[in-house]
């Protein structure tokens, strides 16, 4: 596939796309919130800055992008044509990164979900999975 964006204007459409507060994310807040649970967001203090934090049931709820994050549907799956070296690169730390942090969070006896971005189109199923991840 040929990349009809010049290499600046690439550089900049990349530099504009946001890792807090992004739409699937905000979707999973209000999800939550209406439900009556009450979170932080993104806690330096705990590894990888857990996208939402429910210190009083010790859950954690990080919300990936697909593609960022290398999942297994078909938008994680996609492989850029351009600087395709770097890009795999990059995804594959993310993918490392994550493990480790997940690692390090299950040790402190953390509960963990992990709601991808393609998860958010399936209001029903996505609820459902909340609720049965926050009342267990």
């Amino acid at each position: 596939m040929v990349d009809f964006l010049t290499k600046e204007q690439r550089s900049f459409n990349m530099s504009h796309i946001r890792n807090k507060n992004t739409r699937p994310e905000i979707f999973v807040r209000s999800i939550v919130h209406r439900m009556g649970y009450r979170y932080t967001l993104h806690r330096k203090d705990l590894p990888g800055n857990p996208d939402m934090v429910l210190a009083r049931h010790h859950k954690i709820i990080f919300v990936h992008g697909c593609f960022w994050h290398m999942h297994k549907c078909r938008y994680g799956k996609v492989k850029p044509a351009t600087n395709a070296k770097f890009w795999q690169t990059k995804r594959e730390g993310n993918v490392d990164r994550d493990k480790r942090n997940l690692r390090k969070l299950r040790k402190n006896r953390w509960k963990v979900l992990i709601v991808w971005e393609c998860q958010t189109r399936h209001i029903e199923k996505l609820t459902e999975n909340l609720h049965k991840f926050l009342t267990s």
